[in-house]
């Protein structure tokens, strides 16, 4: 506990705001009004930025691969991040530092490592033994480009193809080159007289290591005896190949050509193929060829014990099936299966049973990467069904267009929203368990619940429950259900202000404690949600239609709707009640034949069943005016305790008493100022054009500048300068007159110098700085509140700040933060008896601050951030005691205040990518990173902080990524994140059988470090390729497939701290992590043990 007078206040200042704050303080002084000292606890040693976790879909996937001993699948993207996936829990994301696209990707299987292989021709073997994956080795081509890999079971060398045909052989334990090459021209002999394209394929045969299969792209497969250095037979083909399958007796194998074929060739009989299938072609009569159909991309062979064999392909449809869904093929014995997926497939993985390509595979399922999804599918069931996915990568269903973040709920909140989601779940999944069930969870040190909210261009919200660095979908509201929708696009309203996603969310306000929640959409929509446990049937939809211009001369007002006069402070005014209108009207026109007086959106007007879960409790609606289009939305509050909902515009401020269902408050934003404008302000003349969506404000005058079209945020901006000075559509309109409300806050708090005591009022924050402030006059609870009205009338009181008011909040005499008053939740569809309509009357509304209730002689501070500055202002005397000017070159995109280990402080995120922290009141730098530049609208849209140091936004349109600002979360961070790999010992080599061994048969396998190595082989040019070490700690690290001593060493003591005790397992996994050759050493004494065994031994 530190007190602060002036001079440390200066100390702790940066250089920049020094000389600012000084004279400020000076001022401060000679006021003589520096209230009650508050003890701040917040140093800088509290925080600490770093990123912590990334949910959703990996976007734009390139690669995928899966090691079936650990169950865990690894997802690569053509932005070169690494995304795996374990249990569900279980999740990682790394990122190459190139950004080149991961092309492929490979496990050394069961050893806890990976090798990717990325376009800029580099391979990287990443070490994930630590919870934080990183890379052990790079080797950089540099003659040649890489096209595939393959690195065989249990082995340490790895082959890599290239675009000009050749096969080099890498040492995944040294990350060096060997000296044994496979030369095209040497592979294909005199076989063609071209050269045969690329390779694009390589694997061994699965009975005979030292058979290679190199598949080039022309048609051309050729089997390479390894020891021999030549190829023993060569299969050509006049179609281009995509992909070669083995079949597990390594007698047969089946490739995928560009004409949609599949030809299955027969080792030893090179001449034609054994079959060939064109599994979608049209079957012509008189024997002729069937018709030519798209490539077959990908085919994969699966053998099993008791049937038939499956043959799983991606691609081959024929090319008159226009406008078709892309397909995966299920071939098994004679029934094909073709399974359309909602996105063009990437790649597909089918999972088995074992890891050695020399037995019976027994698939069980198929992972099917596609462009925007990942599927699982059973192949065990009938119909083949899909597996419920438990990674939360449905974020991008429709594009998030602004999400909150809340930390530190309310308990019952969590539990609530997942029993009235567990209700939208689907039908008819596969009842396995997830098969991806690698790694283990890591500790909870967090026990406060979170939920994000992300809203939808389709109009729909999304709670998850985000608690400990995990997330889940919790349930799903559908907002566009109100509104009629159009069947086409001709029968579309013209009264639409948006050329798509009409019903697209743009600002959510959410009260935890009271579950009240409030929506803006694009469409100038407001909609009044209240949650409840019961299904209830609403006959009508009550509807409220806001009629909100600005007009500087004259203020028209439709009828039914008396717009009070401006009252003087103190006298209020009684405005008439609307009707709810049961449905909007159809149209209606001025007399000059313009459109007037009708919505955006047709709201229904036939009866709604509404399940549990959120419930319409009232629509309102902007409407047209004189042929104008109503303006978007820019902020929005509402309060449960109080019964009222405010949203403003670039046209003024409407305020709705949601409970009576009346429009208390609808001002044009000069009306506001009253007579105490401060501008000078232009006529404005009337504008004939689209609605342009509501932008960000202008970087130099804070005012809101209308782009062309509705954009969602999910369209990247690409101009990293991001000025938002753009051209605007506006005609000469006077900047200023298109001031806009850029933030509401409800309080109760004293509103002008002279009050004694606090009471409930509307803060009003705009576009140009200012802040006004509009006192509520609220009638008592119970029925009363129901009866009378509530009384609106402006205060007189005007603060400025330089630049968009974005945030206001509210501090007590001790500078704790005093949360807007609200109601405890109830369910509101049961009738209630008369001791509760007693206990209602009674009951007031919770406004507490968390050190004690206010008293009469207390004053409060008031905190507001603008784009350019914060300042502190003491009430009720209104005089500012602190201030700190956050940015002069850049502006705040986003500012909060948000609690931090029992105090509270201001958090703002700016658009020259600095996230800062200050403290409250005396607004001293905490914390002040440069993190990243802003790039995009979807940064800028979906940035927030929460409380305890959290905060997130949209890395990309399909995932979220979180960062703490807290030195403790960072610290804990470690223990947090789960473990992807775990200690399991690999399956027994399957047995070789009585007469495999007795006859000879059976795998045979290939001492590969007598060819591949130093020794044999002798040295690579040193010019084809350089070695790079990675950062992942090389020293006393052979590389990960030798086994990591240390790493052992450490996964031993984490899991003894956890009590967990290895035995047997532990130690026969050291003895098979130990040495690099202990694979293939043990698979030769097998066979060598095997071999001199007489018949009767077996």
């Amino acid at each position: 506990m530190r007190k602060f007078n002036i001079r440390k206040v200066l100390d702790g200042l940066t250089a920049v705001s020094a000389v600012a704050s000084a004279s400020s303080a000076a001022q401060q002084q000679q006021a003589g009004n520096r209230e009650t000292e508050i003890q701040e606890t917040l140093q800088s040693e509290h925080f600490q930025l770093c990123k912590t976790v990334r949910h959703g879909f990996p976007y734009q996937p390139s690669a995928l691969a899966f090691d079936p001993v650990q169950k865990i699948l690894a997802i690569g993207t053509q932005t070169g991040a690494l995304r795996l996936f374990g249990r569900p829990g279980v999740e990682c994301y790394c990122q190459h530092d190139s950004g080149a696209a991961v092309i492929q990707l490979q496990f050394l299987i069961n050893e806890g490592a990976l090798v990717s292989a990325l376009a800029d021709d580099t391979l990287h073997l990443w070490n994930l033994r630590q919870k934080r994956p990183a890379i052990l080795h790079s080797l950089k081509f540099n003659r040649e480009r890489i096209t595939f890999c393959h690195l065989p079971f249990q082995s340490k060398w790895l082959y890599v193809g290239t675009e000009r045909g050749n096969i080099h052989i890498v040492n995944v334990e040294s990350f060096t080159l060997s000296g044994y090459v496979i030369m095209w021209n040497k592979a294909i002999e005199l076989s063609s007289k071209s050269h045969p394209g690329p390779v694009v394929h390589i694997s061994d045969n699965p009975m005979d290591e030292g058979k290679l299969l190199i598949g080039f792209e022309s048609g051309t497969v050729v089997l390479w005896d390894l020891k021999s250095k030549k190829a023993d037979y060569r299969y050509t083909h006049d179609e281009a190949i995509h992909s070669v399958a083995w079949h597990h007796e390594g007698k047969q194998f089946i490739c995928s050509h560009s004409d949609g074929t599949l030809t299955i060739w027969n080792v030893k009989s090179p001449t034609k193929p054994f079959q060939t299938i064109t599994p979608h072609g049209k079957q012509l009569k008189d024997g002729k060829k069937p018709e030519p159909c798209k490539p077959i991309l990908k085919v994969e062979y699966k053998t099993t014990r008791a049937g038939e064999p499956f043959i799983i392909l991606s691609g081959g449809l024929s090319y008159d099936t226009v406008g078709r869904r892309p397909c995966l093929t299920v071939m098994h014995g004679k029934s094909t299966a073709v399974l359309e997926m909602d996105y063009s497939i990437v790649d597909f993985l089918t999972l088995c049973e074992t890891p050695y390509p020399n037995d019976f595979q027994e698939p069980y399922a198929v992972v099917v990467l596609l462009e925007k999804d990942l599927v699982l599918i059973d192949l065990a069931q009938n119909g083949y069904p899909i597996f419920e996915n438990p990674y939360p990568l449905t974020i991008h269903e429709s594009p998030v267009t602004c999400c909150e973040y809340f930390a530190d709920c309310p308990v019952d909140l969590i539990p609530a929203l997942y029993s009235v989601g567990a209700r939208q779940k689907r039908q008819g999944y596969s009842k396995k368990e997830w098969p991806i069930s690698g790694g283990n969870w890591g500790l909870i040190t967090q026990s406060y619940p979170e939920i994000i909210i992300t809203g939808h261009a389709d109009g729909s919200i999304k709670f998850w429950d985000a608690s400990a660095i995990t997330l889940q979908v919790l349930y799903k509201l559908k907002t566009a259900k109100v509104f009629e929708k159009s069947r086409n696009k001709d029968d579309r309203p013209n009264t639409d202000i948006v050329d798509e996603d009409p019903y697209a969310i743009q600002i959510i306000s959410w009260c935890p404690e009271s579950r009240m929640l409030c929506i803006a959409g694009v469409s100038a929509h407001v909609i009044i949600y209240r949650f409840s446990k019961q299904e209830v049937t609403t006959e009508v939809i009550p509807m409220l239609e806001v009629r909100l211009l600005y007009e500087i001369n004259d203020i028209e007002t439709p009828d039914g709707e008396q717009v009070p006069p401006v009252p003087t402070p103190g006298t209020g005014s009684n405005p008439q009640s609307i009707v709810p209108q049961s449905h909007p009207s159809t149209s209606s026109s001025s007399s000059d034949g313009l459109r007037d007086n009708v919505p955006c959106l047709k709201v229904k007007n036939s009866p709604l069943k509404q399940s549990p879960g959120y419930q319409i409790e009232l629509v309102i609606q902007l409407v047209w005016v004189s042929g104008e289009p109503p303006q978007q939305i820019t902020s929005l509050a509402i309060n449960s305790a109080y019964g009222l909902v405010v949203f403003g515009n670039c046209n003024g401020i409407a305020m709705v008493d949601y409970l009576q269902k009346t429009v208390l408050l609808n001002l044009g934003t000069i009306e506001l100022y009253g007579s105490n404008d401060p501008y000078r302000r232009e006529p404005r003349s009337p504008r004939k054009t689209r609605q342009p969506s509501g932008g960000l404000c202008d970087i130099n005058e804070g005012t809101v500048v209308p782009e062309d079209r509705c954009k969602s945020p999910t369209s990247d901006v690409k101009d990293n300068s991001f000025s938002r000075s753009r051209s605007s559509s506006v005609t000469s309109i006077d900047k200023e007159s298109r001031e806009a409300i850029s933030a509401l806050h409800f309080c109760e708090t004293f509103t002008r110098k002279a009050d004694t005591s606090p009471s409930p009022c509307l803060w009003v924050g705009t576009t140009l700085g200012t802040v006004l402030v509009i006192v509520l006059n609220l009638p008592p609870g119970g029925e009363q509140r129901l009866l009378q009205p509530v009384i609106v009338s402006p205060s007189g009181t005007i603060l400025r700040l330089k630049g968009a008011i974005l945030r206001m909040a509210f501090l007590d005499t001790t500078g704790s933060l005093v949360p807007p008053a609200h109601e405890p939740w109830r369910e509101h569809n049961v009738p209630e008896d008369k001791d509760e309509k007693e206990k209602a009357k009674k009951r007031r509304p919770v406004s507490v601050s968390p050190s004690s209730s206010q008293e009469i002689s207390e004053n409060q501070y008031a905190v507001i951030c603008s784009e350019k500055q914060a300042k502190v202002i003491s009430l009720p005397s209104q005089n500012c005691i602190y201030k700190q000017n956050i940015t002069e070159t850049s502006f705040v995109l986003r500012g909060d205040i948000v609690s931090l280990s029992n105090s509270i402080c201001l958090a703002c995120f700016c658009a020259n990518g600095h996230i800062m922290t200050f403290s409250l009141p005396s607004l001293r730098p905490l914390l002040d990173v440069y993190y990243l530049p802003l790039t995009n609208m979807r940064i800028a849209r979906t940035f927030c902080f929460t409380n305890n140091g959290q905060a997130l936004y949209l890395v990309s349109p399909t995932e979220i990524q979180r960062l703490t600002y807290s030195q403790e979360t960072c610290e804990n961070l470690q223990e947090m994140l789960g473990e992807l790999f775990t200690p399991v010992e690999t399956p027994e080599a399957p047995n070789r059988g009585f007469f495999k061994g007795l006859f000879g048969g059976g795998a045979q396998s290939l001492d590969r470090e007598e060819l591949f190595g130093e020794s044999a082989s002798g040295k690579a040019s040193r010019s084809l390729a350089q070695h790079i070490p990675g950062p992942g700690g090389i020293e006393g690290v052979k590389g990960a497939a030798s086994g990591v001593v240390g790493e052992l060493a450490r996964a031993r003591l984490a899991l003894d701290e956890r009590g967990q005790k290895l035995g047997e397992l532990e130690e026969k996994t050291a003895a098979m992590l130990y040495s690099a050759d202990s694979f293939s050493k043990h698979a030769h004494e097998m066979m060598l043990k095997y071999k001199d065994k007489k018949w009767y031994q077996f």
